[in-house]
């Protein structure tokens, strides 16, 4: 294990994460610094991964690469990959359809690489027992073993390309997509003036739950806009299982209304956020009326 060389595309707060269990696991982690950005290259840094300039030269150097990138850019980062003939094993860990994984492996597979699919479930791998990475494909054993001594989880569920995808899309579908409803919820509810009442009935109901969905509509700022790209990959993901896609498609359009406070300083207030979910909606005028009725805790 101790010559296994391991390149991360890209080591953001998630890359990094799988960088450092890959170093805990004996492997020599590469990055490729062209085009990235200082953020990427103050991470890499802060645990000393090995930096080569080109992704060629990654590529030439690696035989094993993982792609963590936002859904919308995992086939363009395979095909830069296979732009440069490599020939190793191939995780693409990313939060996409079953469906577009299979169509990635099956470019990958044409092209003599070794491919495994991977879904990750939770944030930033920083604590044993917290962040799970499902693995599916037939060399999936190679990937768990080159994590195994740090804390992320790994979990080979089988064979098949897209299992592990499978799994991922339906646990966000929860998570995130339970999020985005209740962003609609506290945005309707507080445009149609009965908010003071709906967050007293949670309170009889549920006692905490109008803070807890006040504060998952404040914190989900952060990641929107990646959110939206993984609300269309499940949306795609249930339309090819049989079932509606709509719930999903609609959680994206939430999301994309969000994706403004990407990079913002601070969590922003509630009424930021519901100013932000009316304002940027296709149906309503930039000089609509916010309601001013919410406290943010």
């Amino acid at each position: 294990m101790q010559d296994r060389k391991l390149g991360i595309l890209h080591p953001g707060n998630m890359g990094i994460s799988i960088a450092a269990s890959a170093l805990d696991s004996g492997c020599k982690v590469y990055w490729a610094s062209e085009g990235r950005s200082l953020q990427t290259r103050e991470r890499a840094e802060q645990f000393a991964l090995h930096e080569v300039r080109t992704l060629a030269e990654l590529c030439d150097t690696c035989s094993i690469v993982v792609s963590v990138c936002p859904p919308h850019a995992a086939e363009a980062v395979a095909e830069q990959v296979l732009s440069h003939a490599y020939q190793g094993l191939y995780l693409d860990a990313n939060a996409i359809s079953p469906q577009r994984v299979r169509r990635i492996s099956e470019k990958l597979d044409a092209a003599g690489v070794a491919f495994v699919d991977g879904g990750i479930v939770g944030g930033p791998a920083w604590e044993p027992g917290k962040t799970w990475l499902y693995l599916s494909g037939e060399r999936a054993g190679e990937i768990a073993d080159c994590l195994s001594g740090g804390p992320l989880e790994t979990a080979i569920i089988g064979e098949e390309i897209g299992k592990a995808s499978a799994l991922k899309m339906c646990y966000a579908a929860w998570t995130k997509g339970s999020t985005a409803l209740l962003c609609a919820i506290l945005a309707s509810a507080n445009a149609l003036g009965v908010w003071e009442e709906l967050r007293r009935q949670w309170a009889r109901d549920w006692p905490g739950f109008d803070e807890q969905a006040i504060n998952r509509a404040r914190r989900v700022t952060a990641k929107a806009w990646r959110f939206a790209g993984e609300m269309d990959e499940i949306s795609a993901t249930f339309e090819d299982a049989g079932m509606p896609g709509g719930f999903h498609a609609a959680a994206a359009d939430l999301y994309r209304r969000l994706a403004p406070f990407k990079d913002a300083p601070v969590t922003p207030p509630l009424e930021a956020v519901l100013a932000a979910l009316v304002e940027n909606s296709p149906e309503h005028s930039l000089d609509t009326p916010v309601p001013g009725e919410v406290s943010a805790p």
